[in-house]
């Protein structure tokens, strides 16, 4: 992956890449983005960023101070696997153009003031994120909220609630009880291929990959594991997890989601944080403190 602004124009020449995604995350914790012809990004674009309408982004700007500018990191670099054109995609932080400070409701900006307080303290100079985010996939998604009904409706096919249902070519039976889902083979986990295809693409992301599993709920409950990291890349790395999971389903008919509770009646999901401070290469919550 390259490392440098002089590193990405390279490689977008060397590989003949077309069109360059930039992305940003939103105060919800969406990922927006933009797409530009590959000679519109260069190498002061790494500087003073690239224009965009910060009014149409909710919780940010006013209409009439909506002037603001997206900063490519170039460590971010990596080649979209779902794109029908090759595409890099680069992650961005959100500045001020008028100002050129870094904006303060920019998610990954608040990041780095984070790690710039921890290193003033002279606490710690270091801080490593593990996030382990846990995930249903769905066969069947629905909702509506009209004059006369209001109603959300998901279905899988692993849901022990379809335990009695006709199934086309018979149903054989394998759903996980509830909360039992954790860790049965095929033919009970029938995701196993779909969850090692989304591993093995967030590591062509350039994400650290570790593992794959089935989870506790039925209905079609996951997680993969991905190695920790310091804060902003951690976070950054959880973005393409979220973005890969979803896009990789999609390409099954299926449908992810990371809402802590889509089902009753069984386990939810979360996403629990390992987190830790170093200092001179030592962990300071080692030992007996």
């Amino acid at each position: 992956m390259p490392e440098t602004p002089q590193e990405v124009l390279k490689m977008i020449q060397d590989q003949n890449i077309q069109i360059i995604d930039l992305k940003f995350i939103d105060m919800p914790g969406i990922w927006q983005h933009c797409s530009f012809y590959q000679d519109q990004i260069e190498e002061i674009s790494f500087d003073e960023g690239v224009p965009f309408d910060g009014s149409s982004i909710r919780g940010w700007k006013a209409i009439n101070e909506s002037d603001m500018a997206m900063v490519p990191d170039p460590t971010t670099a990596w080649i979209d696997p779902f794109m029908k054109e090759p595409t890099l995609s680069m992650i961005c932080s959100i500045k001020e153009p008028r100002t050129g400070e870094w904006y303060s409701r920019d998610p990954r900006s608040i990041a780095q003031k984070a790690l710039d307080y921890l290193s003033s303290t002279g606490i710690g100079d270091t801080a490593f994120f593990g996030p382990e985010a846990e995930f249903f996939v769905f066969d069947d998604v629905r909702f509506d909220q009209t004059e006369s009904q209001c109603y959300y409706y998901v279905d899988s096919v692993e849901g022990r609630w379809n335990s009695g249902r006709e199934e086309a070519g018979g149903n054989l039976g394998y759903k996980p009880r509830y909360k039992e889902g954790y860790f049965p083979v095929a033919p009970t986990d029938t995701l196993q291929d779909m969850r090692t295809e989304m591993l093995l693409t967030m590591g062509e992301c350039g994400v650290p990959i570790e593992k794959h599993h089935h989870e506790v709920a039925t209905g079609g409950q996951n997680e993969l594991g991905i190695r920790f990291n310091t804060l902003i890349k951690s976070a950054d790395d959880l973005m393409i997890y979220k973005y890969v999971i979803k896009n990789v389903a999609k390409k099954y008919g299926r449908t992810v989601t990371f809402m802590p509770k889509p089902i009753f009646n069984d386990n939810g999901s979360g996403m629990h944080t390992h987190q830790s401070i170093w200092k001179d290469g030592q962990p300071l919550f080692w030992g007996d403190g």
